[in-house]
């Protein structure tokens, strides 16, 4: 591998080695006029990690000036992240630059995987179909991953070894870059330089907060799962029946929950008997329809529900709506109105009807 690879993979022992013999003091890397570059494409990529996506440059072998920048944004990016020390952007930020590697290497020639496979001691040969991994090594990189496709009882073991193709080698090599980049994250930060990095903090921690704050949103001052619709209650049991809900459904019931207040954690949990579960799939997908990329997803319309056949056994209330959340607005102002009634007060507003919505 070259120094194109190190700035593009940074996390990888060669690059590390690199850095250390340019003879960069984190003191340096921190204060340096020179590397203020650096730094802010260090921000950038702490940003662009809450917003669910981070892109690699285009980097060409010669162009020194720009490997420098994004190998040396690297370190800086773990520096921001440590001194932030929230959970949620460590797991945020070692997935998205996981998840971002993965787009490369998929597009990378064998002998080019087969050496970076073995900067994390897994060696694996080619075969016709793409690859073959011993055993061990693929139980190693597919422990993560709950789907049933990668249990090893559901792939073919020859002579010792599973076939994968180069899509599934670079998904698996995910999972290790993924451990990789969280190792010693959050980093001790001294106080010191902690202090000079608050000028790219100030903006990490605004966005970071305010995409917090997007996950969880409602207009709804209580979550009532007696008043849910019958679609939804119907395909909440069967998530914790085990069934695997069809990906129109999951989507469905998520926005639903989401919008009403239900949180990313519980939602997540929910899902965690479901055949498939994959958390850190499933909560790139549950945070991505809270809001994550920008776009707070509703619930799609009872006609939508209808179309693609998750309209479940509809009882009296559901001829009168349109909309799950107008189910769950009517009910939740019949059961306040009741409650009014009971105790004497006028009763309630009506509700008023859900537009607006932006479904998948």
């Amino acid at each position: 591998m070259d120094e194109k690879d190190f700035a593009l993979y940074p996390y990888i022992s060669g690059a590390s080695l690199h850095v250390k013999s340019l003879g960069m003091s984190l003191d340096r890397l921190v204060t340096s006029r020179a590397m203020e570059s650096a730094r802010v494409r260090g921000k950038e990529r702490v940003l662009q990690a809450i917003e669910g996506e981070l892109t690699k440059p285009n980097i060409s072998s010669s162009d020194e000036q720009k490997i420098l920048l994004e190998l040396l944004s690297y370190p800086f990016s773990r520096i921001l992240v440590s001194c932030i020390d929230d959970a949620f952007l460590t797991r945020r930020y070692c997935l998205a630059e996981a998840v971002a590697s993965y787009r490369l290497l998929k597009m990378q020639k064998h002998d080019f995987l087969m050496e970076f496979a073995s900067d994390f001691e897994v060696y694996p040969d080619e075969s016709e179909t793409g690859f073959k991994l011993h055993f061990s090594s693929y139980i190693r990189m597919a422990s993560s991953l709950k789907a049933m496709e990668w249990k090893l009882v559901n792939r073919k073991l020859r002579h010792g070894n599973v076939n994968v193709s180069k899509e599934e080698l670079a998904r698996l090599l995910q999972e290790l870059i993924k451990t990789r980049v969280e190792h010693n994250l959050p980093m001790a930060v001294p106080d010191e330089l902690a202090e000079k990095c608050e000028p790219y903090l100030k903006e990490i921690r605004e966005f970071l907060e305010e995409r917090k704050s997007t996950f969880g949103e409602s207009e709804f001052e209580s979550v009532e799962t007696d008043l849910f619709p019958p679609c939804v209650t119907h395909a909440i049991a069967n998530t914790q029946a085990g069934v695997n809900l069809a990906h129109s459904m999951r989507f469905a019931m998520t926005a639903f929950l989401l919008t009403i207040g239900m949180s990313v954690d519980d939602i997540i949990n929910m899902f965690g008997t479901s055949p498939d579960f994959d958390v850190e799939k499933a909560r790139y997908q549950v945070e991505h329809i809270a809001g994550s990329s920008g776009t707070h997803y509703k619930p799609p319309s009872c006609s939508t529900m209808q179309t693609y056949g998750n309209c479940y056994a509809p009882d009296d209330m559901c001829k009168k709506i349109s909309h799950p959340l107008n189910y769950y607005s009517r009910k939740l102002w019949f059961k306040k109105r009741d409650a009014q009634r009971n105790s004497g007060n006028q009763t309630a507003e009506k509700p008023e009807p859900v537009g607006n919505t932006t479904e998948e």
